[in-house]
């Protein structure tokens, strides 16, 4: 692989999703937080730099569904090369994206690989439903 010359944007850009390992954000919640600290960086760049990230494999993306905004995670090195055993879970309601490692979803997949001849990808695969806060508004 290439090596990436380092602008001054792009070491803002991956310091901060360092910082905030294991958070999604969508890039405008990025230019947004950068900003706030003192940092500024045009969309076009954010979104520029991010596919580089996700083609060198330091970041995930997450596409949540039409007409919305995809989220965008760090990936630290030593999780680069493990494929990861976590799914996600979306509330429909509020758009909150939860991680979720659980073993018994990863039967489920041996269970498609296996019966249906299908190999499910953990780290894009989400599940939607409403998470614990909405499910308490619901009730109440």
């Amino acid at each position: 692989m290439k090596a990436q010359y380092q602008t001054r944007q792009r070491s803002e850009l991956l310091d901060f999703l360092k910082e905030h390992t294991g958070v999604h954000f969508t890039a405008a919640e990025i230019q947004k937080r950068l900003k706030d600290t003192g940092t500024s960086i045009g969309t076009a760049t954010i979104y520029r730099q991010l596919e580089k990230l996700i083609d060198e494999g330091s970041v995930l993306k997450y596409v949540n569904g039409p007409g919305t905004s995809a989220c965008f995670e760090y990936l630290p090195p030593e999780k680069q090369e493990v494929p990861e055993e976590e799914f996600h879970c979306k509330c429909a309601r509020c758009g909150r994206l939860l991680h979720i490692e659980c073993k018994e979803l990863v039967e489920i997949g041996n269970h498609l690989l296996e019966h249906h001849h299908f190999l499910m990808d953990p780290r894009r695969t989400v599940f939607y439903g409403l998470c614990d806060d909405c499910q308490k508004k619901t009730n109440m």
